[in-house]
This record gives structure tokens, sequence and C-alpha cells, in this order.
């Protein structure tokens, strides 16, 4: 007897091409059938007129709090990752979360910035991205390397890989002087052991020199030298308007066999710690923007000068700010925010942040988020605003290759370092049960710049490993079935 029957949704199995109304069953933490003929269950519940999909998969979440990845799952994620910035010591991170408990899967990259933390400042790194952010303005870490200081980053990172991190995070355009020299054995090592890195590109200025062009051409230098597996991460906030050039150079490496992927997330502004070297005033021309494009998240100040910017820049490093390069309401711009979407294969990932109060101070376990909550829209809507615009509106894709680009193809990236991935990203007898059924009538995000934790809408139900976390819509604030995903040299 099955424990649970989704009857009558709309099955969507972008592996098998299945886009049909099936019933699925449920059994433990694992899909026991999908049918066109209803099977005795336990408990069923009718979920006919909507869209069952595995639930998406996120390559890029800093967002590691209860709070903050229960807003994601209202964006029908099922399992977030902080691969690009990655985590230290993983084995703590890993723990931490397990130890309280989390409402969808988890996982995290080994870090190279932290390993250089460690290695040039003698920093003590103590978990993912809000560990990152409070140690960023460190004295020395992005200083370019000795020999012996690369041995040290490559032992710290290739230990990590042993405690079982998916692969390795590497932040090059938060410590740009580094060495290419550097990049590479990373990469070598990387390749050794058969596992992904995740790589926020070095440049990203739209002329020379440092341009987009140029960080996207070392990534894919690095594939062709090392044969390693290359994630660029974020590549419509790394490429702007150069989107179709660098494109171009991306389709061209897959074609000739070298392995590179992509993300994307559906926003025009990103987000980060103020300290970091693009964000510089002197830097600012050069990306085409100017000191009253940046957001203080905390407190919604735009620097009105480069005096003041600098000023911020060195009292608080860490603050997070919002950077508007495209504007979402142009037509010309959210075409640029488009073609990087619609790149061939590439995923879907937010690049989400952790919220916090107006004092800064990280939201962790507070549902729901208390009012003044500070973020970025892409933590709540990423996956909703994708479907909505993609699919529901002018329909660039099907929606079975949409489902595909937020779940079987983040699975295949991961597919080398975690086994657990070749379940996952599926709906079939045997896959997990990590499940998001939702209305494609009314899917759609809510979040705003001014309030980014407004949940999605038109998600019905999430179900992680078997158990519900959405159920009608609304989040169940005792579940927590996430499980730790880890790489397999764990």
């Amino acid at each position: 007897m099955n424990d649970l029957l989704l009857r009558g949704a709309r099955v969507v199995d972008p592996e098998t091409g299945l886009d049909a109304v099936r019933h699925v069953a449920i059994t433990g933490d694992k899909i026991t059938s999908v049918s066109e003929d209803p099977v005795p269950a336990r408990r069923e519940v009718d979920v006919s007129g909507r869209v069952l999909a595995p639930g998406f998969i996120d390559l890029h979440s800093h967002a590691q709090t209860v709070g903050s990845l229960r807003m994601q799952a209202l964006d029908g994620v099922t399992t977030a990752l902080e691969l690009e910035s990655g985590a230290a010591p993983v084995r703590v991170a890993y723990q931490r979360a397990s130890d309280e408990g989390r409402p969808i899967n988890f996982g995290y990259s080994a870090s190279w910035a932290m390993a250089r933390m460690k290695v040039f400042d003698g920093a003590e790194p103590d978990g993912g991205w809000e560990s990152f952010a409070a140690l960023c303005g460190g004295p020395r870490w992005r200083d370019r390397a000795t020999p012996a200081q690369i041995d040290l980053v490559l032992a710290e990172l290739e230990a990590q890989l042993h405690e079982g991190a998916l692969g390795i995070g590497v932040l090059l355009g938060y410590a740009p002087q580094t060495g290419r020299k550097e990049y590479v054995q990373v990469a070598r090592l990387a390749e050794r052991y058969d596992v992904p890195t995740y790589t926020h590109a070095r440049f990203k200025n739209p002329d020379d020199p440092h341009t987009a062009l140029e960080g996207i051409a070392e990534v894919v230098a690095a594939a062709a030298g090392t044969g390693a597996h290359m994630h660029l991460c974020h590549i419509n906030s790394t490429s702007l308007r150069a989107i179709d050039e660098i494109g171009a150079v991306v389709s061209g490496a897959r074609r000739h066999g070298l392995r590179v992927s992509t993300e994307a997330y559906p926003y025009g502004a990103g987000m980060t710690t103020v300290g970091v070297p693009f964000l510089s005033p002197e830097n600012l021309p050069e990306l085409g923007i100017t000191p009253s494009d940046l957001v203080i998240a905390a407190t919604g100040e735009r620097p009105a000068n480069a005096e003041r910017l600098r000023e911020i820049q060195r009292t608080d490093p860490g603050a997070m700010v919002a950077i508007h390069y495209l504007d979402e309401d142009d037509p010309a711009d959210w075409s640029v925010l488009e073609r990087a979407l619609l790149l061939p294969d590439t995923a879907v990932a937010s690049d989400a942040i952790p919220f916090a109060g107006p004092d800064g101070r990280l939201i962790t376990d507070a549902w729901p988020l208390p009012p003044g909550a500070t973020g970025h829209p892409r933590t709540s809507g990423t996956f909703s605003r994708f479907l909505a615009t993609m699919v529901r509106g002018p329909g660039h894709l099907t929606l079975i290759e949409a489902v595909r680009r937020c779940t079987l193809q983040p699975a295949e990236v991961l597919s080398s370092v975690a086994p657990q991935f070749r379940h996952k990203g599926r709906v079939q007898a045997g896959a997990d049960a990590d499940l998001v059924l939702f209305d494609l009538d009314a899917v759609s995000d809510r979040s705003t710049y001014a309030e980014p934790g407004r949940p999605s809408t038109g998600v019905d139900h999430l179900l992680v490993g078997g158990e519900f976390v959405v159920r009608d819509g609304e989040l169940l604030q005792d579940a927590r079935p996430g499980r730790a995903v880890k790489g397999r040299l764990a």
C-alpha cells in the first residue's frame, strides 16, 4: 500500500518528455509509480488542474537560514545550494544546518575565497555567505599568491572536498588581482576529483580592458586547458549588455565538447557586499552605473557621490547593497535579461540573499518575516517569475523546457559530484519525492525591491522527501524534512 496518491495532475517529467495527466504515488521519500489509473494509497489528494513537476533545484542560494529557505519553498524550491561562495568549514556548515533542521534540502561547495582568508589573513571562517561577508574586509586575502600560498589554498580546498563539498566555489570577481595561474590550478584540482567549479567571473566591464568577455573567456580557457567542469554563475549579471557575444562563446565552447554550464536569474539588479572591488567608485563608470544606482539594503540609502560611497565601504564593507544595472521596466533592458535566460541549457538559479532586519542582522527562524525585512526579490520570486514571464506570458519556452531548466538541468550539473542528483529533477518511479504542484495560470512573483519579503503565489503544494512543506498554498512551519546533499568524497 502506498503512503500517498496525488491524483490527476498534469505531470511534467523533463527527462522522459512526459507531459500528461497522471496519478503519482509516494511511499516514504520515493515516488513509487506514475500511472494512468489510480493506485491504492492510505491518503489521497486531488490535484487535478495543477502542474506536478520535480521540485526546483537552486544552484545558487546564499539564503541558508530557515526563514529564507521557507520563502524559497513558497517559490517551488525543494533543494537550495550554496555553491558560488561556498562554506567553510564545510563539515561544520552541514552539521549546524542538520542540527537546526531545514524545510528544504541543502548543500555547500568548498569556498576558495574563505580558504584564501584563512591562508592570507589567519581568519577562521564559520559558515557560508554570512561568514564571507563578515570577513571580506580582511587586508590581504585578495593579494596575488606565492607558489607556497597556492599550495596551502589548494590543500584547504582538497580537505573540504573530502568533507562532502559539492565542488569548489570561486569568487574571482571579488579578488580580481589574484593570478590566473592559481585559477587554473584550482580547475586542475577540480578535474582530478571530477567535481565542478562554480565561478563568479573576474570581470564584467562592457569595454576594454577587463571586459565581461575577458572574464568569461578565462573560465572557458580553464575548461579547455584542464578538462574540468566549469560552471558560470549568474551569466545575466556577469555579461549584462554583452550577453549575445558571451552567449556565442559559451555555445561554441560546448560545441567543441568543453564542460561549461551556465545559470541566470530574471532580475536587473544584483546584490552583494558594498566593499567588493568592482564597486569602487573609480570602477563604476566602466560598468555604466553611478553611486546613486546602488541601494544600501539596511537603510535604503543611495550614495549621493563617490565620497559617500567610499565612506560606507570603509566603515561597513560587509553591508548588503543592491546594484541596479538594468531597468526591468525598459523593454530594451528586459530583452537583455530574456536573452540571458533563453541561452541554450541555461539553468535557473536565484543568487538568493538571506533576509535581514532593519539593523542588518540576519533573520534566522522568524515566520512570517518581520516588517521591514531587507533583501532582494530574487530570494522570494525567481522561479515563479521565470515561469510567469517565459511560459505563461510571451511563450518563449514550452512548459516542459522551462521545468527542465529549473530541475533536470541543475541536477545534471551535480550528478558527477553527488550521485543523489540522479534521483532528483525527475518524476519517475524510484525518484526522490521532491515535488512542486502549481497553478500555471496563477504562478507569479509578488516580491519587489521595496518589499522583497512577499512570497510568490500559485504554488499550492510542495513536498520534500515525501513530506508536505507547503499544503494548499500555506507554509507548514513545523515541517523540516530537508536533508543534506553531500559530495561523494565524504
